[in-house]
Formats: structure tokens, C-alpha cells, sequence
């Protein structure tokens, strides 16, 4: 890393939530260019000010629009020790009750020991002019807490903690922060989201804590299980266990057995047959097990109309004949099929059959998008699993569940795929023994991002009745989209013959440089060109991963820059939002209507203020104001495929490279071209599209629901 040393003079931009600073220097020649220059510096630097000298970590880099810059690591402060650099220091802001007027009052009279007598002897400072007893206290309170914080910090990068994790660990322990560490440096991973195992790890080293060291062990076993549930797995098998923990912490894996024991005895983890979970994963599952066991329990009467031969006048095949009268006869069903094969058609035949018989039916989706287009798709309302629940913020709760369960007959889910364990034991939970259950979705699709692969458990058990459609609609069957989804899903190559009618197009190019410049010129000139497109509204870029040429990120400032470059930049930490720009919003907020996935457009941005107006796909308008809110927004000219799900497109352009080698498989392939409605276009190599198409080895996933269910 570089070092630079300076004194800062101006702040540029500071956010008071994470730290994030973007300010000048003037440093004094060590780690510069030059002898002495004003360099621009960007980074995690909470509570620095104008008028400190600083020592910085970290590499130089070049803004494509800012120029060059250093990115800051980790920094240090001294305070300033001249009168001007004391009264510039008070006059930043930094300390609350002293404003640029009161700092030039308290340097006047107490010079190069102004520092020193706010920090020794506050009293004094009712020396000054226009400072009673009440002003003194505020600040000489500010001043406590700033030097807090800074003593923390100072603390906390002496052990290796960076300047990011530092500012979590201060909100959250405050002046105890020291303490804390000092006293079981594990507790950060459990106390602080974003801050891991690893973070921990490297302080308790630092700190002398015993490679051995029970602590160490049992902290290992909660990452472990923490990293597999992200990956997708509810449990860890013991073996599992030992082998990951051993390479992990490089110890003997006789350490693990009475640290597995030591935290299912403090109910840390709950251990099964071998099996090794935590709490919620394990609640869970079992809760989805004896939910459907429940639900199939509880009698309910056959319906009448089961066998009806066609829907709004479409006759049905077969396959779906199957679904409609096992909906009728069965209190729980699933139905999936792949694209074209009738889907929503028989989710409408099953609607009209629940109505038919005077039943009270919910519709649900697991995100907002999805359910949009079930609303669509049969007329009828339909919510997120979240709203339908009634989901409570404040509590990270549902307000229904088995004690107040909803007000209902029948629940259809859609987009069933995509709903984890967790999500799908919550909503189990708050249907009425007497409702019927039917979920739609397509198994061969990505899994669930959260853990569990409800879908196929459900599917493999035995327990549960499943209709698979498998014969494509007539309508569909000119679709190369839809007959390319099929034969990939079958290991074959796509139907590719790019003839000006089709509606799916393979451009072969291997680098992945010119990949990228393709993928923005279709968007930009071609497709709009071709066919109409709006290159904002009707095309969407799906790819496999973030980084690289062809990732979402640089591709995403590609686009903005050749579809929406005349408007004016707001910088939001080392992103850029302009107004026009096609957003999407990555958290859910229940109180502005807007949910993680949701697409729109920046209507307004006031720079100044930092409050910006998007219009979701949703119709819903919603305002933005404040770092905090503004991080919930991503640009979304291109997004990862795991984010489309649910989700349907006019026009899909996907970059396929050998630079995402490891992501590329065959249900990631499948399911980017299942959200093209009438478009698909893939850009990239032949090896990289065949080793998708190879590549069928779906990554295992840890559960036992299907067991359960099969019991």
C-alpha cells in the first residue's frame, strides 16, 4: 500500500451514517508525485475533519470522470498544533456548539493550547466571549465523544479491524467497544452484521487469544453454519463440519466434537441424527413438514367442476386436465412445468374452480414484480407473501400466523422456486387447516436464494401430489425462446438460426472487451433500431456475476453512460445516479410500498438535498431522501440473473463468457432465457454457452424436508 501524509483542507463529502468521506489534503511530499500537492482522497474516515494532519493507507487509482485519487485503507490523526490549524480543526463542524465565529473566539484567546483546555479544563472555556456555563458543558460533552470514538478507532486499527468494521463496532458498543473486544472479540460476529468470523478471527490473533481456544472453535461452528445458510444448505453434517472447521482454523478436529456439544447444550445449535443446524433453520423446516402434514390431515370436501375441458375458451391438455381435477380432490398441490407448457393457464382453470365452488382465495408471490404479473395473468389481486402475512418492520415479524391466521379458503402461490424455508414456514403457518394450498412454479429454474430448495424437496418426498406439465402449448411452439429453454433444460444446444423473424439470436464474439461494447450497442442502436425497442423500458441485461467486463457493475456504467449521459451526476459514495436512470431497489421497505427487486426510474434528483423521486414498474412514486434510503438503490440497466426471478422482459440481452467460468451452468443459463417474453439475445463465446449447457451439476443443498415429509 501507499502512505500519505497531510494536512486535511477541505471535506468534499461526509456521511454521518457509515463514514464514508470524500475530502482534499495538501500533503507534504511523503508518498506524492510532487514535493507538496492537493491530493482528492475517498474512503471510510468517520469523524475526520477539516484542519487534522493524517496518515493514510492505501492506492492510488483514477476516477473515470474525478481523475486520480487515493482510496483510502485505513488512516490516523493528529491534532493540529498551530492556532490557524486549531482554529480551521474547530471551525469544521466536527465539534457540536462551535461554529466558525466561536472557533476564531476560543483560539483568540487561548492560542496553541485551545485543544488542550477543552480537553483539560472545559470550565475555562466561559472565558470566552458569548460561552456561558450551558455552552461550555455541550461542548466539552462533543468533545468527549468525539475523542471516543477517535481512542476506539485508534484501537480498533491497531488489531487490524479496518476503518468500515471500526465505525459498526463504535455505534454499537460506543465507549465500551474496547472493552468488549478486549473481553471476547468472538461476539462481534454475532453482535454486528457485515462484520464475520474472519474479522474477528484476526483480532483475537492479534490480541493473543489461543489458536485452540474453545472460543475460537465455537465460533468457527456458528460461521459455518452462518456461510453454509447463505449458500443455501439448512443443516451441516458433523463430517461436514470437521472437515470445513480443520481447514478453516487449522487445528485438530478433536477440538470440535464437545465445541458442537458445549453449543446444543447453550441451544447455540440444534443437532439432529449427526446434523447440525441453527435454531431458526431447524424451527423452520420442521414447521414447513408439519404444516403440509397438517394441512393434509384436515379433511376437505372434493369440489365440483374438476374435470371442466377447457379455460376462457383455451381446451386444456391432458397434463393440465391432471392438475385442475387434483386441485379439486387434493388440500395440497404443486404444479410445475417449464416455459410454454401452460402454467399460468391451469392457474386460472384452478381459480375459477376454487371461485366456482364459493371459496375465498388469496394469491401470493414472493416478490412484488411476481405478483404484478399474477395480478395480470388472472384478473384477480394478488400480493407479496410479505403483504399477505402483514409483515411488521419494526418487529421483523408477520402479524399472521397460526394465532391469527388468514381469512381465507385457498392460497395459490406462484413463483414457488424462489421461496426459501423460512419464508414458506411463515406462510404455512398462517393458513387455516381447513384452506387448500396449490404452488405453481418451475423446479428446473435457479433455487431459492435463501436456504432450502423447497420446490424439489417437496417434489423428490413422496408426500405431497405433483403435476409436472410437460407438452408445450400449441401458440409456443414457433417460440425458439421457449423450445431453446426446453432443449437446454434437456443438455441440447439451443434452436439458433438468427433469421430476421426469430426471436432468439446467438452473437458469437470470445473477448469479453468486445462482448461488453456488443451488449451496450444492441441496447444503445441496434435493438431499438431492429424493432422499437425503448432501450430503458423493454430491454433488460441479465448476467451471471458483478465484476469483470461483463458484469453487472461495469456494464451498468456502460449503459448509463451511452443512455443517459446528458443528465447532471450526483455522486453517492463511489456510485453515480443521474435523473432518467433505470434503478432497482435491493431492500424492502414496507413503508414506501417498494420491495427488494422492484424496477423504475429516477423522475427527479435534487443534488443538492440529496432527495430523489422514482417511479416503480409498480405505478408506485416514491421519495428518497438521505444516504441511508439512497443505498437502498442500485442502477439496474443490467442485474444479475438470480435478481430476475419472478420476472419477465420484452427483450433479454445476455453476455455469456469463459470469464464467469465458474458461474456458468445450466439452470443459470435456463432461467435468463425463461424472463425473455419476446426477445432473447445471447452474446459470447460457443465455449462458454457449452459449458452451461454441460454443465447440469446442480450444487447440492443440505436439507432434510423432503425426509421429513417422506416420514
Amino acid at each position: 500500500m501507499a502512505t500519505v501524509e497531510g494536512q486535511v483542507t477541505r471535506i468534499t463529502f461526509q456521511n454521518s451514517e457509515n463514514g464514508y468521506t470524500i475530502a482534499q489534503i495538501t500533503t507534504g511530499g511523503e508518498g506524492a508525485e510532487e514535493s507538496a500537492e492537493a491530493v482528492s482522497m475517498v474512503g471510510t474516515m468517520p469523524g475526520i475533519s477539516a484542519g487534522e494532519q493524517v496518515r493514510l493507507e492505501g492506492d492510488w487509482e483514477r476516477h473515470p470522470k474525478y481523475g486520480r485519487q487515493f482510496k483510502v485503507a485505513s488512516y490516523s490523526t493528529q491534532y493540529p498544533s498551530t492556532a490557524e490549524g486549531i482554529r480551521k480543526y474547530l471551525a469544521s463542524g466536527l465539534i457540536k456548539g462551535i461554529g466558525p465565529v466561536t472557533a476564531a473566539r476560543i483560539v483568540d484567546h487561548f492560542g496553541s493550547e485551545s485543544l488542550r483546555v477543552i480537553d483539560e479544563e472545559p470550565k475555562r472555556l466561559t472565558e470566552v466571549q458569548g460561552l456561558g456555563r450551558k455552552r461550555a458543558g455541550m461542548i466539552a460533552r462533543a468533545w468527549s465523544q468525539q475523542r471516543e470514538m477517535k481512542d476506539v478507532m485508534v484501537f480498533l486499527q491497531s488489531h487490524g479491524v479496518g476503518t468500515a468494521s471500526g465505525v459498526k463496532i463504535f455505534e454499537k458498543y460506543k465507549g465500551e467497544g474496547i472493552a468488549v473486544v478486549q473481553a471476547n472479540p468472538f461476539r462481534l460476529e454475532r453482535d454486528i452484521p457485515g462484520i464475520g468470523f474472519q474479522t474477528a478471527d484476526r483480532i483475537a490473533a492479534n490480541l493473543g487469544l489461543a489458536a485452540d481456544s474453545p472460543e475460537r472453535v465455537q465460533a468457527a461452528v456458528r460461521y459455518l453454519l452462518s456461510k453454509a445458510a447463505d449458500d443455501g444448505h439448512v443443516f451441516l453434517p458433523e463430517q461436514e463440519i470437521l472437515a470445513r472447521g480443520v481447514d478453516l482454523l487449522q487445528v485438530r478436529s478433536e477440538l470440535f466434537p464437545s465445541a458442537l456439544d458445549q453449543l446444543h447444550r447453550e441451544e447455540s445449535i440444534v443437532t439432529e441424527q449427526a446434523r447440525h443446524y441453527l435454531p431458526y433453520l431447524h424451527a423452520a423446516e420442521a414447521g414447513v413438514a408439519r404444516s403440509l402434514r397438517r394441512l393434509r390431515k384436515e379433511e376437505g370436501a372434493s369440489l365440483a367442476g374438476g374435470r371442466d375441458a377447457d379455460s376462457h375458451g383455451i381446451r386444456l391438455s391432458e397434463g393440465q386436465l391432471r392438475a385442475v381435477a387434483a386441485a379439486a380432490s387434493e388440500k395440497v398441490l404443486l404444479v410445475t412445468g417449464g416455459p410454454g407448457t401452460g402454467k399460468t393457464t391451469v392457474t386460472r382453470s384452478i381459480l375459477n374452480l376454487l371461485k366456482n365452488n364459493n371459496l375465498e382465495v388469496k394469491l401470493c408471490s414472493p416478490t412484488g414484480r411476481a405478483a404484478k404479473r399474477l395480478a395480470e395473468a388472472t384478473g384477480r389481486e394478488a400480493r407479496t407473501i410479505h403483504r399477505l402475512l402483514e409483515f411488521i418492520p419494526s418487529e421483523g415479524s408477520f402479524r399472521r400466523g397460526h394465532k391469527i391466521p388468514l381469512d381465507t379458503d385457498a392460497v395459490i402461490v406462484d413463483e414457488v422456486s424462489m421461496v426459501d424455508v423460512v419464508l414458506m414456514n411463515a406462510l404455512l403457518r398462517a393458513v387455516p387447516a381447513h384452506a387448500r394450498v396449490v404452488l405453481v412454479g418451475d423446479a428446473d429454474q435457479l433455487p431459492s436464494v435463501g436456504p432450502g430448495n423447497v420446490i424439489r424437496d417437496i417434489m423428490t418426498s413422496g408426500g405431497i401430489p405433483v403435476v409436472r406439465l410437460t407438452e408445450i402449448y400449441r401458440q409456443d411452439r414457433e417460440s425458439q425462446i421457449v423450445l431453446s429453454a426446453h432443449r437446454i433444460n434437456g443438455g441440447d444446444w439451443p434452436l439458433v438460426d438468427n433469421r430476421e423473424d426469430g426471436d432468439f439470436f446467438f452473437l458469437e464474439e470470445d473477448e469479453p472487451e468486445k462482448v461488453a461494447e456488443l451488449v451496450v450497442d444492441l441496447c444503445a442502436r441496434r435493438l431499438p433500431a431492429h424493432g422499437g425497442y425503448d432501450p430503458v423500458r423493454d430491454i433488460q441485461v441479465l448476467t451471471s456475476m458483478y465484476r469483470g467486463e461483463t458484469g453487472a457493475d461495469d456494464l451498468n456504467r456502460r449503459l448509463q453512460s451511452r443512455l443517459n449521459s446528458a443528465s447532471r451526476p450526483h455522486r453517492q459514495g463511489e456510485r453515480e445516479f443521474r435523473q432518467g436512470d433505470k434503478v432497482m431497489q435491493v431492500r424492502n421497505n414496507y413503508d414506501k410500498g417498494v420491495f427488494n427487486g422492484d424496477l423504475g426510474r429516477i423522475l427527479y434528483f435534487d443534488t443538492d438535498e440529496e432527495r430523489m423521486t422514482v417511479e416503480f414498474g409498480s405505478g408506485v412514486k416514491a421519495e428518497f431522501e438521505g444516504t441511508r434510503e439512497l443505498d437502498d438503490l442500485a442502477l439496474a440497466y443490467a442485474i444479475s440473473i438470480h435478481r430476475s426471478q419472478g420476472s419477465e422482459f420484452p427483450v433479454v440481452v445476455l453476455p455469456l463468457t469463459t470469464q464467469h467460468y465458474v458461474m456458468l451452468q445450466r439452470n443459470l443459463l435456463y432461467t435468463a432465457i425463461t424472463r425473455a417474453r419476446r426477445l432473447m439475445v445471447v452474446v459470447g463465446s460457443r465455449r462458454a454457452m457449452a459449458r452451461a449447457i454441460r454443465n447440469n451439476a446442480v450444487a447440492e443443498r443440505f436439507t432434510t424436508l423432503s425426509e421429513r415429509l417422506s416420514e
